[in-house]
């Protein structure tokens, strides 16, 4: 409504949901807020979204994933930096006042800091965001895989491939009960040629040097790792090591046998022997997944 001289007193703008109440009380501006009777506001309708940072030098393949990543509806907020300097400062805000990042989409060749640097560097945060690498290259997938990256796309990036990237985020971000958070990719090698595998599909695992030779259904395919992360990363997605230079994935051991002290497993089509050292773990890990080992 207005006075005499057709000054605004008090009116309300806005709908239900955003209205303030403007009043002017003696040449003073007076805002209200939240003025209904319909109490707080609803809930962001991208709340539990995914929420995350693009970074590429490219400022078209930038566009460009960021397009993409708005059009799926399970993301809810997308950021985005032309360099690792940039990004990396956005990061170490975001994640030092406990805010949400849940991946973080990365180019690799960038100049100055590169796109592995500033993985490394994400990785050393307490609980960092998932890492998705987004490169026009194939060459540094076996780095990738070392840094635990969540996926490796190449450019340019299909809309049905990028939902399946969204889809392992998701899982990463809230794990089903007594599920492991994901199934990831490995890069790996046969007959020269690069290929990717489902970690739940690799029976075995054979250390050669720097390298594993991964026994599948379909084959054998070698990849670089070294033991440790056979043997800390590896143990938590159900293998065990049975001697100095294997580990069997728990859920593809066939028939656990057991002779006095000896213990063999039936893995991968081959009768084979647990190391003195290993047996311990071995049988408990066997047991958990009730498998019921032959007395002989």
């Amino acid at each position: 409504m207005t006075d005499k001289n057709n000054d605004v007193v008090n009116h309300v703008e806005g709908d239900l949901h955003t209205a303030v109440q403007v009043g002017n009380v003696g040449r003073d501006l007076i805002v209200h807020s939240a003025m209904h009777n319909g109490g707080p506001p609803p809930p962001d309708p991208k709340a539990g979204r995914l929420t995350v940072l693009a970074v590429d030098d490219e400022a078209h393949a930038l566009a460009e994933i960021v397009h993409l990543l708005r059009q799926d509806s399970r993301v809810g907020k997308v950021d985005s930096a032309s360099d690792a300097v940039t990004a990396a400062r956005y990061i170490t805000q975001v994640l030092r006042q406990k805010e949400r990042l849940d991946a973080v989409f990365l180019d690799i060749e960038m100049p100055g800091l590169n796109g592995l640097d500033l993985a490394w560097l994400i990785t050393r945060f307490a609980e960092p965001p998932g890492l998705v690498f987004v490169t026009a290259w194939e060459k540094h997938a076996i780095e990738a895989f070392e840094l635990e990256a969540v996926d490796y796309l190449v450019k340019p990036v299909r809309k049905e491939r990028l939902g399946d990237t969204v889809r392992k985020l998701l899982d990463r971000a809230s794990p089903h009960d007594g599920e492991p958070p994901g199934d990831p990719l490995i890069p790996v090698e046969r007959d020269g040629v690069e290929a990717f595998l489902r970690l739940s599909e690799v029976r075995m695992a054979e250390l050669d040097g720097d390298r594993a030779r991964l026994t599948t259904a379909s084959g054998e395919f070698s990849v670089r790792v070294p033991a440790a992360v056979l043997t800390a990363d590896w143990a938590t997605s159900g293998f065990v090591r049975i001697d100095e230079w294997r580990w069997v994935a728990v859920e593809h051991v066939e028939n656990v046998r057991l002779t006095g002290r000896d213990m063999t497993v039936q893995a991968a089509g081959r009768s084979l022997a647990v190391g003195a050292e290993y047996r311990r773990e071995a049988r408990r890990l066997l047991v958990h997944s009730r498998r019921r080992p032959e007395h002989l």
